[in-house]
């Protein structure tokens, strides 16, 4: 990376990925999630870094309910995994069009969502 946008750019986006990382940990943690994992994506703008795209939601990180947590194995979560383990069930390429998922797999992944935001935001 530092190849590629040179030595500067790549410490500012290493320290505002782990800054942002760490505090939404701490929320997560007192909140009693585990956020497994995450992306973050920058862009810049009148030569400032800036965070762009959403960011810490069930679509672009991993939420685990810190009381369910077993190491070594699949996790319960709040995040959009239980949409992909269905996908990964069904016999489709990956390629356009997407297969039509049936309601209760959206109310499901819905569900999810909005448990996350309720506890995180309780």
């Amino acid at each position: 990376m530092k190849a590629l946008i040179g030595e500067g750019l790549a410490i500012s986006l290493e320290k505002a990925s782990l800054a942002i990382y760490e505090r939404a940990r701490l929320i997560g943690e007192q909140k009693g999630i585990i956020i497994a994992d995450t992306k973050f994506e920058f862009g810049m703008f009148n030569n400032q870094l800036i965070l762009i795209d959403e960011v810490l939601t069930p679509d672009s990180s991993r939420f685990w309910p810190k009381d369910h947590f077993k190491p070594g194995g699949p996790q319960s979560s709040f995040d959009k995994q239980f949409l992909r383990d269905y996908l990964e069930s069904l016999q489709w390429d990956k390629k356009p069009p997407a297969p039509e998922l049936p309601i209760e797999i959206i109310q499901k992944t819905k569900a999810k969502y909005e448990e996350a935001l309720r506890i995180l935001t309780s």
